[in-house]
């Protein structure tokens, strides 16, 4: 049995804060989470049409070890900007890496596919997303809204809204994981056109509806659902962090956001790794752990206190995925 934090989002993990910022007449906004000290972090990117900025020095080859942010943002590459105001607002508070007398904050990004969904997108000159995460740093709290918020303002899945989700879970042993996700697939995260989630073993309680699996299978369960069907291409990014109060090194990192695309995908929503979406996964350490994620694929893990093993990152990836489809207005 899963037991989930005090507040079910990913900011059980003691040290991490999220805010959002968006507009609904655009259809878009951005997530940030903010690290309250630097975290080690790691990234495997495994799409075709990655969308992600200073994801490269998450490498464990590279030399910067730590992140003070990370950046899941709607928008696709114009999102990238919402980094940028990240940058501006840790700036403000004197927060970054220290180098030859500069502070420098460290915000690796990415960005979902959300530019055909009817929003208003004549944004004049420049694009809104350097406001955005700006104005996501400083609202940034332990508590904050899942459901169309955020990097989850425009996401859609097929059949259905998509949005922001956030689970957390304890363990046996007292370590803490949390996720948090912006659900944007292509596919459809339901069996078949009903109302029963293919990750229903996963629910805490009955927070989804408590329906379980359908029985017998609906007709249609085998049936790939996707969302644009006509037009499929790029149209498609789930964008995701894990988090956690284990301690890993920065390669242990990055095989912790390896697993977290395959363990979180195929519960979630189906099909998986289409090779237009981008994924990411980040652990980080300073007390904590996060990985960004999405059909795209592109992962960052950061590292947080305590040792940690085992998988068990996977039922909570899968709760945070469907939270953020069922957090919607109408779908309760």
């Amino acid at each position: 049995m899963f037991r989930a934090g005090q507040h079910n989002l990913i900011t059980d993990v003691a040290g991490l804060r999220v805010g959002n910022a968006g507009d609904a007449r655009l259809k878009s906004g951005t997530t940030v989470l903010v690290c309250d000290e630097p975290a080690v972090a790691g990234v495997q990117v495994l799409g075709g049409a990655p969308g992600t900025r200073e994801t490269d020095l998450l490498e464990p080859h590279n030399s910067v070890e730590t992140i003070n942010a990370l950046v899941l943002s709607g928008g696709s590459a114009f999102g990238l900007d919402a980094a940028s105001g990240v940058q501006s607002a840790l700036r403000e508070l004197s927060v970054g890496f220290e180098v030859a007398g500069f502070r420098v904050p460290i915000v690796p990004a990415a960005i979902l596919f959300d530019l055909p969904n009817n929003g208003d997108k004549n944004w004049g000159r420049y694009p809104p997303y350097r406001e955005f995460g700006y104005e996501a740093t400083l609202a940034a709290s332990t508590d904050f809204e899942i459901g169309t918020a955020g990097a989850g303002t425009g996401a859609l899945a097929s059949g259905l809204k998509g949005g922001l989700g956030s689970a957390s879970t304890i363990l046996d042993n007292g370590i803490t994981i949390g996720a948090l996700v912006a659900a944007n697939p292509t596919g459809s995260v339901t069996v078949g056109r009903s109302r029963h989630f293919w990750a229903a073993p996963f629910e805490i309680g009955d927070e989804f509806g408590g329906l379980g699996y359908p029985s017998p299978l609906p007709a249609d369960s085998r049936q790939v659902r996707l969302k644009f069907r006509d037009n499929p291409v790029g149209a498609n990014t789930t964008i995701a962090i894990i988090a956690t109060d284990a301690v890993l090194t920065k390669a242990a990192a990055k095989r912790l956001a390896i697993a977290a695309h395959d363990a979180s995908r195929a519960p979630s929503g189906l099909p998986i790794h289409r090779w237009m979406g981008i994924s990411s996964s980040a652990s980080r350490q300073a007390g904590v752990e996060s990985c960004p994620r999405r059909l795209k694929p592109s992962t960052f893990m950061l590292r947080p206190a305590l040792p940690w093993r085992g998988r068990s990152h996977a039922p909570c990836s899968a709760q945070r995925h469907r939270r953020a489809i069922f957090f919607q207005p109408g779908l309760r």
